[in-house]
């Protein structure tokens, strides 16, 4: 519990935790996330998206947990893909989303060693695991049936 203490009073002292704090309040209290998201092209949630990856970085270097980076990254993609919906569907979803939000809780909570966020960041893994072995199987997939055509027609 010392070395949960340890870490905790780090973070708390780190100027990358305050620029969590900065992030959460500007994206998701002042809906910035929601109104980039109106840029055309989805360039405005892929900004947006980038712009969050400070929580990808805490977790990966100031928290130096794996498991943590990898449940940040999942809220940071889902949010991403929640605001690729067209017909502004998905700014929608983002204004009630709250992705950076999650992420905060996320952090504070796995530093603070909390259970039940140890266990959601623990089961947001194994559905990120889960969602790259379907993506893999859809990739293997497609290239077979390429292959497939290209021989019929050759």
């Amino acid at each position: 519990m010392n070395q949960s203490k340890q870490l905790s009073t780090r973070l708390a002292e780190s100027r990358v935790y305050g620029w969590l704090h900065r992030v959460a309040t500007v994206m998701d209290k002042y809906y910035l996330d929601a109104a980039a998201g109106l840029i055309p092209g989805g360039v405005g949630d892929i900004v947006t998206a980038l712009i969050s990856m400070v929580f990808v970085y805490v977790g990966a270097f100031v928290v130096k947990s794996p498991a943590l980076s990898i449940a940040l990254l999942n809220n940071i993609v889902r949010d991403l893909m929640l605001g690729l919906i067209p017909f502004y569907v998905g700014d929608v979803i983002d204004v009630f989303h709250r992705s950076n939000k999650q992420n905060i809780r996320l952090v504070e909570g796995y530093v603070g060693g909390d259970p039940v966020i140890i266990n959601e960041v623990n089961s947001r893994v194994w559905q990120s695991v889960a969602a790259i072995v379907l993506m893999l199987g859809v990739i293997v997939l497609l290239v077979w049936m390429v292959a497939k055509v290209i021989g019929a027609i050759f």
